[in-house]
């Protein structure tokens, strides 16, 4: 009985551990969603300074709208796990219970045959008429080993006792807090149902503007192909450059090997030309996969550009993703796109700053566009619709180093196109490279 009880004194106490862990796990999910949510609020603060509906306000607003449903449903695991540890309790005090019925119901027996067997009479007689000496020994032991087994009874009751009411004041506990959080989940719904009205409202004024907002989109469509157009060029000719200074680096190497052998072996021209073939052989075999990593310090780059993949800085300090990567459909409206990289919607004139070290590559003009394409090894991020770059083809810059400014709409506001690529002209989804 004395194990049984320890048994579920730690039995009890890890159950309430291990939901301790989940729960605490959940808030911490909870207040990082919260903070997630805040931060959105912020930049839909900022897109009420402009006065007509934009894209990324209805972007933001669906993110809101997501983060408050990741926080209800949150709130309705910890519903789960309070109920759950509730259906426990309540298992947990009827399993006390029948045992602290069981150990009472005993001890009562055992109180009641040593009251019927009290006199100190019985208990000598019963020693003492005992067939020999052990005999006697052993009946001493067992009388000893009596008291003890009550006192052990009486222990275990009132440790089940405490344990009774512990679980029952959890459970009063668990149901109180049940109780906070449906309050909060309710409270959570309301605002969800709201924040679904405003975006509603935004979407009826944006559907009036829908054939201005077609317009620009098919603007956008004509200049992302000559982005596009631009980029491919930008990265064939690097990739040219980077072949040249490979073949001149190769075509050093071979020269540097012959003059080796002539000092080292003297040999006729005609058996010396010999070691170069091998020599050119054995270099070929090892030609690296991109031309971009013939280069030690260009493949380092390559290397650390991708180490950095999800930690990217963002090539502005405030702004909000008006369109995402790759095709999207804008809920509620008649409107579609495929962007090679991502739309961020910002006020005119912000700094423009380059997410990682490397080299200029290209520096393009686009009608009235401008844009800055940065090579960082073997990767491309490419910075377009600026007002005046900054910097010019062939220089070094530095992380977080400002290459121009976002132009002008017209309106005071300004769309940053912002790509990341590699030497294959294959785009990436950037915010999956840049800082969460």
């Amino acid at each position: 009985m004395t194990r049984l009880i320890l048994f579920l004194t730690i039995f009890l106490a890890g159950t309430s551990s291990f939901a301790q862990v989940n729960r605490s796990e959940l808030e911490k999910q909870r207040a990082a969603i919260q903070r997630e949510i805040d931060e959105v609020k912020s930049s839909l603060n900022e897109t009420k300074k402009n006065k007509k509906e934009t894209l990324g306000q209805l972007s933001l607003i669906q993110k809101r709208l997501r983060l408050r449903q990741s926080e209800i449903e949150n709130i309705n695991e910890q519903i789960s796990l309070i109920q759950g540890d509730i259906i426990q309790s309540a298992r947990d005090i009827n399993k006390l219970t029948l045992e602290l019925d069981t150990l009472k119901n005993q001890y009562e027996k055992s109180v009641l045959y040593a009251y019927k067997n009290r006199s100190n009479y019985d208990f000598l007689n019963f020693i003492f008429s005992a067939t020999n000496f052990n005999d006697a020994l052993k009946r001493v032991a067992y009388l000893r080993s009596y008291r003890n087994y009550r006192a052990q009874q009486a222990a275990n009751i009132k440790n089940t006792q405490v344990l009774l009411e512990q679980k029952i004041a959890g459970l009063n506990e668990n149901k109180e807090k049940k109780s906070v959080v449906l309050v909060e989940q309710n409270k959570q719904r309301q605002v969800l149902e709201t924040e679904k009205k405003e975006k509603d409202a935004v979407v009826s004024k944006l559907k009036n503007r829908e054939k201005e907002l077609m317009s620009e989109m098919t603007a956008k469509k004509k200049q992302d192909q000559k982005l596009s157009l631009a980029i491919n060029a930008a990265i064939r000719r690097a990739r040219e450059e980077a072949a040249r200074e490979a073949a001149a680096a190769l075509k050093k190497k071979q020269a540097e090997d012959v003059a080796k052998n002539k000092a080292t072996t003297p040999t006729t021209s005609s058996a010396a030309a010999a070691p170069i073939t091998k020599n050119e052989t054995k270099v070929t075999a090892k030609q690296p996969a991109s031309v971009f990593d013939a280069d030690p310090e260009s493949k380092a780059l390559s290397a650390d550009f991708e180490k950095n993949r999800g930690s990217l800085p963002w090539p502005i300090e405030s702004g909000r993703v008006s369109m995402h990567f790759s095709r999207q459909k804008v809920e509620g409206l008649n409107i579609d796109y495929d962007n090679p990289g991502i739309t961020i919607e910002t006020e005119a004139g912000k700094a423009v700053k380059a997410v990682f070290d490397g080299e200029v590559s290209y520096v393009f003009y686009i009608g009235e566009v401008q844009g800055v394409i940065i090579k960082h090894g073997k990767y491309f991020s490419t910075y377009s619709n600026l007002s005046s770059p900054a910097v010019s083809k062939g220089q070094e810059v530095k992380r977080g180093q400002v290459i121009g400014r976002v132009a002008d709409k017209g309106d005071g506001q300004g769309d940053l196109e912002f790509l990341i690529s590699n030497e294959k002209g294959q785009n990436f989804n950037p915010e999956s490279w840049l800082r969460r």
